[in-house]
């Protein structure tokens, strides 16, 4: 018997964040002894749940350095030249790095007036002098400097670490006598580390020798690299930060489906998670050309937006994540201009029952304006959340910063919006191209553009959303992820229930940081 079109209405419910309340279950679990460690992907920890989202207006290198900081990730958006985002990615890996081997060094003949100038240019304060010098500027005139190979010693010749020239040895002669060579005025009994030195011991050496910097050297004695007391005192002060295995910050970097080349460059840059960023990845052209990039990089490979088990169905046997979300963001339209959508809660659910037979995380992203949506996220089978709003009002965020009322806003916009799809590279997420002579009018837009307020740090804002996380779990008496996605159970609420848990017959005079007031 054929199908009747009104068949088609005998359909099931879907649920979102505010249609449900998760229930208060008996519990021994406080909020403080909670563990919110959970995966991004099968390959990448987090110490905290939280993603932040690959949008011009929420993810660059600052955003991703913030968000390894505190433990979570972030994913450096697309929509920028592939040079460009592959800096974003190695600017992260800089960022915390204790060993600096790219060090400007000099040759033990190089005049005092070049290292001054040398000294300047590079505002550092000291210079080590080795056998061969990676810069060796020499003089040509009183104010000016000409990078030259000055002949060595056949004996210096091995990049060996033979002195260290700071402003203070040669700043009583830079007039007097500039063509004095730094070998005469050098620090020759030098307090060295040795490769692989563990961190406590180096800032021991450091403080019992009163030095700020040590170098680092190999078993010859040639120079490695500069280890700065700051740099590890600056790493002390975030203890939950993620590394990578040479302790380097952990970054992700968004790719278009068919960018089979940029994928490539950013995984040579250092990228941990390559997360494949389309509006639709049930489209097989995207799951065919998702496996391709796979085959060709290391870093783990997420893919997504999905919101049904059968998109998963066809993912789970080669990806390392899944990301959910189908038009549940608060700058995206794609449920009203194109009617397509699936609740959020709804489609986290079924995606984690397939992803889950074959372990692969699950990274909720979009619809949360709460921290208890993220502890709702979570309940339903969610690894991890990406988020968007929540943190674009941050210090870290790209978005500029603007006064509207007297209030401090920061901009905020869909990467499905008009200025995004036509000011940038990544109109292909929703599988729409620029054309040459044509406005931006020509494109259909599925996001808006706007401003959210200003919100302070990330620091500030992840420690209440993870706060928040926290007491759920304690409500719930979980004591871990994997707790929180067994015991959690859910009640459904009318839209009394709703305006009940919401603050009412009051008038707010002092705005809580994790209850903003909506204007």
């Amino acid at each position: 018997m054929k199908e009747m079109f009104v068949d088609k209405l005998n359909v099931p419910s879907g649920i979102t964040f505010d249609d449900v309340l998760l229930l208060p279950c008996k519990s021994n679990v406080e909020p403080d002894q909670v563990d919110v460690t959970s995966r991004m992907s099968k390959n990448v920890s987090l110490n905290i749940p939280i993603v932040s989202a690959a949008m011009d207006t929420v993810t660059e290198a600052d955003m991703a350095i913030a968000m390894a900081h505190e433990g979570g990730i972030g994913v450096i958006h697309r929509n920028m030249s592939r040079e460009r985002q592959v800096n974003e990615i190695r600017e992260v890996k800089r960022a915390d790095e204790l060993l600096v081997r790219d060090v400007v060094t000099i040759a033990p003949n190089t005049s005092v007036q070049a290292v001054w100038h040398l000294m300047t240019k590079e505002k550092v304060s000291g210079i080590p002098v080795v056998g061969i010098s990676k810069r060796l500027p020499t003089p040509s005139k009183s104010s000016d400097l000409v990078g030259v190979e000055v002949p060595l010693p056949k004996e210096l010749s091995d990049g060996k670490l033979i002195g260290i020239v700071s402003r203070r040895d040669i700043r009583p002669i830079v007039e007097s006598n500039p063509t004095k060579k730094v070998e005469k005025v050098m620090t020759k009994d030098l307090i060295t580390g040795h490769e692989g030195i563990p961190l406590d011991d180096a800032l021991e050496r450091m403080y019992e020798h009163k030095i700020e910097r040590l170098p680092i050297v190999d078993k010859k004695g040639n120079l490695k690299g500069m280890i700065s007391m700051q740099d590890i005192l600056h790493r002390h002060q975030h203890p939950r930060a993620i590394r990578d295995e040479e302790g380097r910050l952990m970054v992700a970097a968004a790719v278009g489906p068919f960018d089979v080349e940029r994928a490539v460059a950013l995984d040579a840059a250092g990228a941990d998670v390559l997360v494949v960023d389309c509006a639709h990845a049930h489209n097989m052209n995207v799951v065919n050309s998702a496996k391709v990039i796979k085959k060709k990089v290391g870093a783990d490979v997420v893919v997504g937006n999905i919101a049904t088990a059968e998109a998963a169905e066809e993912l789970v046997g080669f990806v390392d994540g899944i990301k959910v979300g189908v038009g549940p963001g608060s700058i995206c339209t794609t449920r009203i201009v194109t009617g397509v959508g699936v609740p959020q809660l709804t489609a986290i659910a079924s995606v984690v029952d397939v992803a889950r037979k074959h372990k692969v995380p699950v990274i909720a992203d979009g619809g949360m304006k709460y921290s208890g949506d993220i502890a709702k996220a979570i309940a339903v089978g969610a690894n991890s959340v990406m988020v968007g709003n929540l943190i674009a009002g941050t210090d870290e965020a790209p978005g500029r910063t603007m006064t509207i009322k007297g209030r401090r806003y920061k901009q905020y916009r869909g990467m499905g919006s008009l200025g995004a799809m036509s000011g940038g590279e990544s109109s292909d997420r929703y599988f729409q191209e620029k054309r040459g002579g044509l406005g931006s009018t020509k494109f259909v837009p599925e996001g808006v553009e706007g401003a959210i307020p200003y919100s302070g740090t990330v620091k500030d804002v992840t420690h209440q959303l993870v706060g928040g996380l926290k007491s759920a779990m304690g409500y719930i008496g979980a004591q871990n992820i994997g707790e929180m996605h067994k015991k959690a159970r859910f009640i459904k609420i009318t839209p009394s229930g709703y305006k009940e848990g919401h603050p009412h017959d009051v008038l707010i005079t002092d705005e809580a940081p994790n209850y903003p007031i909506d204007e």
